[in-house]
């Protein structure tokens, strides 16, 4: 009986933290906190789903042995590969959001170039609207 409560609730949890990353995806203005998103529905629903397997079916089981595996592996993998696309939609230009207050790559690799693109680097271009 008590099995069963869990394996409910970690099933809940997961479709919770689901419908919660799908929300998120659509309302997010840009591809970065889209990927934010998306990792995080993965991550999170995904993760309670294989733990209430586990707990379901017995951790030595081979469904529940597998699941052990494919949580880890999910741990594991979703952070590089969530890193990836987000360097990659970086450097092939995908604009930031409008609201976003500062790129800080593009201002750290302009102060280790010093050629004075990064912000505040005294480019120069005084107080003609510049952003503060």
């Amino acid at each position: 009986m008590i099995r069963t409560v869990i394996v409910a609730g970690l099933l809940v949890a997961g479709l919770f933290f689901s419908l919660s990353g799908v929300v998120g995806i659509l309302r997010m203005p840009d591809v970065y906190t889209r990927i934010q998103c998306s990792t995080k529905n993965i991550t999170m629903g995904a993760l309670p789903a294989l733990l209430a397997l586990v707990v379901g079916m017995g951790a030595l089981s081979t469904y529940g042995s597998r699941a052990l595996l494919v949580a880890g592996l999910l741990l594991l993998i979703n952070p590089i590969a969530s890193h990836a696309l987000v360097r990659a939609a970086y450097k092939s230009g995908a604009p930031m959001w409008r609201g976003a207050v500062v790129d800080q790559v593009r201002a750290s690799a302009g102060e280790r170039r010093g050629d004075g693109s990064g912000e505040g680097s005294g480019n120069g271009s005084g107080d003609r609207g510049g952003r503060r």
